[in-house]
């Protein structure tokens, strides 16, 4: 990967790169045309629905501030395969591994504080609010909750950092083979990244903001391990990881197999939802392979450097993109169910 020099673009190429962002964006919208779901879905028939959410998530985030990361990965996880349908949340049966037993999932955490929402939902509105707008508030919550000029009342008067879409409904299958498939992974280039956005619907920019979730959260040793050690015939370390920084993580990682020492992905900084994640990345310091490809395309590497400098355009791209993501392949009306348990099918 080059190393870039300037902090943008020439202002020459700054229309062709948004020119280039536009069929992206059209091809969302194309795709998906008007969105299935809507704001405010509960609002007569389970009123309290998204307060509940809301006071589950902020105790468990007083109980242990880094709950925000797994909560905010598990929506994440479950929209990149089989859409946004609570798919994640199923438990393994005899015959069928489910998503949250195949590898790139065995990080995951939090499904006891969904569990814990899911029981209250299911005390004041039996069978009314599915598993998968869980997911989708929780999230929002845990993400606003860790957003300083959210909880100081700095950018809207609810105390979120954008609003939820809901009437989603819950799938009755899950794959752990489809998981493996459709993930993002750590090590992924820029092209294999763009390609795995394109296939959900999202573009480029979905793709540069959503990776600004790396902004809350820990990782392990076996997530990066290739970039520090025989990367390539040519290079033993990643070339686009600051050394410095590679060789703090390197006497961090002394195992390759090592799951138990964690890794900040914001140092000093992992359980704030900021913009300084950009900066690492310009720095050579974003802790993933898949961090530093923003910077080998025109587009991403603007917006990158877009969202270092402007923390406003990010917190307000960032909603705006989770939409995007909140919608890819939804169930709605009389698909799926509203699952009784979230890891179970009724």
């Amino acid at each position: 990967m080059a190393m870039w020099v300037s902090l943008l673009p020439p202002p020459r190429l700054l229309l062709p790169l948004l020119v280039l962002l536009l069929p992206v964006v059209a091809a969302v919208h194309g795709r998906y045309g008007h969105s299935k779901l809507t704001v405010g879905f509960y609002k007569h028939s389970c009123p309290d629905a998204e307060a509940i959410v809301r006071e589950v998530v902020a105790e468990a985030v007083e109980d242990d501030r880094t709950v925000t990361a797994p909560l905010l990965r598990l929506h994440f996880h479950d929209c990149f395969v089989r859409g946004c349908d609570a798919s994640v949340l199923l438990n393994s049966t005899k015959n069928n591994t489910a998503e949250k037993d195949a590898k790139p999932n065995h990080s995951l955490d939090a499904f006891d504080v969904i569990d814990a929402i899911k029981e209250k939902l299911e005390k004041k509105c039996p069978r009314t609010v599915s598993c998968a707008d869980i997911l989708a508030i929780a999230a929002r919550d845990a993400v606003s909750l860790a957003t300083k000029v959210v909880t100081k009342g700095e950018w809207r008067k609810d105390g979120n950092l954008y609003e939820v879409e809901t009437d989603r409904r819950d799938g009755r299958d899950s794959s752990a083979k489809e998981a493996a498939v459709h993930l993002p992974d750590s090590f992924d280039g820029i092209l294999k990244l763009i390609a795995r956005f394109k296939s959900k619907g999202l573009g480029l920019k979905d793709l540069a903001v959503l990776s600004g979730a790396h902004a809350l959260g820990n990782s392990h040793c076996p997530s990066m391990e290739k970039r520090l050690r025989n990367f390539t015939a040519q290079y033993d370390t990643d070339p686009t990881l600051d050394t410095a920084y590679a060789a703090t993580l390197k006497q961090q990682c002394t195992k390759p197999e090592d799951n138990e020492t964690e890794l900040a992905m914001v140092p000093g900084s992992s359980t704030t939802f900021d913009a300084t994640y950009y900066r690492l990345v310009t720095e050579k310091k974003g802790l993933f392979h898949s961090d530093e490809a923003l910077l080998s395309n025109g587009a991403t590497r603007m917006l990158v450097y877009g969202y270092m400098r402007s923390e406003k355009r990010f917190f307000s791209d960032f909603g705006v993109s989770m939409l995007n993501m909140g919608r890819v392949d939804v169930l709605t009306g009389r698909e799926g169910e509203i699952r009784r348990r979230c890891a179970l099918v009724n």
